[in-house]
């Protein structure tokens, strides 16, 4: 489904960012000398995913000029607890100012990317493809959905706008599967069409229809594999609800097309890194 890069920030989202962290004014910042130069270095204390830089960047970009950042490590690199990502020199208002914003921003798409890698390695050498959901930090939905593709895992639809997914409450709406499909296609809309389906018979009813893709809720191991042989052929198969990583081999195994993980932005957890702020450039 379709794609929107996160991987460069819409500056507004950066002023949004920095305006619940600054509000007024820096106090404590505001107190240095203005013509007073620092060097920092960032470093991480765990293995990880490089992920956000050009969002670390805006951070001190919106801030106002004269910080210089040099990078240790490559966008999408991995590196080991202990490892500088990046060395930065300029006003000591600037990089203290920053700190916090751009480091909230690289920890967590850092966070996003390392996980999904870990998903990714998971199912390397099959077929199968891990997919990410809307369940995304309110504002960061194409910097995490970036975070993902760039940690080696596959994006769902961006949004309520680039694909039809047609769930329980549609269903019930509708007053069923055949129905909604029906209605959904009337739009006219070049998307593909996907279903969730509860049931084997609802699965029928949703091949009887000739959607894309049929998302699977919740199945048993066996129903699941029943409705790989149904719909061999006819209609995709994406797994979801309560799958965990250790499952992933027998599901990759199984045939299914997809699994759609909700833990990979929404359950993450950020990446620990620290900034050490030097006062006196060089």
């Amino acid at each position: 489904m379709g794609m929107t890069s996160g991987e460069h920030p819409n500056p507004a989202d950066i002023d949004r960012f920095l305006a619940e962290d600054v509000g007024t004014g820096d106090l404590t910042a505001d107190s240095l000398p203005q013509d007073l130069t620092a060097s920092a270095t960032v470093i991480t204390r765990e293995p990880m995913l490089l992920c956000g830089s050009a969002w670390f960047e805006a951070v001190f970009s919106r801030l106002g000029s004269g910080v210089v950042i040099e990078w240790q490590q490559g966008e999408g690199d991995w590196v080991q607890a202990g490892d500088i990502l990046c060395r930065l020199e300029g006003p000591a208002r600037i990089l203290m100012t920053g700190e916090r914003t751009a480091l909230n921003l690289l920890q967590t798409l850092s966070g996003t990317a390392t996980l999904s890698k870990r998903y990714a390695d998971a199912v390397q050498g099959t077929s199968l493809k891990i997919l990410d959901t809307r369940k995304t930090l309110p504002g960061l939905r194409n910097a995490q959905k970036y975070a993902v593709k760039l940690g080696g895992c596959h994006n769902h639809r961006m949004g309520l706008y680039d694909g039809i997914l047609i769930k329980e409450n549609h269903i019930r709406a509708m007053g069923s599967i055949t129905l909604a499909v029906e209605a959904a296609r009337k739009l006219g809309q070049d998307v593909m069409i996907e279903v969730e389906v509860e049931s084997l018979e609802e699965l029928d009813e949703a091949l009887s229809v000739g959607v894309q893709r049929i998302l699977v809720d919740e199945f048993t191991p066996a129903m699941r594999d029943d409705a790989v042989r149904r719909s061999r052929g006819r209609a995709e198969i994406e797994v979801s609800g309560n799958v965990q990583m250790e499952d992933l081999p027998e599901i990759a195994k199984s045939g299914v097309d997809y699994v759609s993980i909700g833990s990979l932005t929404k359950h993450l957890r950020a990446v620990d890194l620290s900034m050490q702020v030097i006062i006196g450039a060089g």
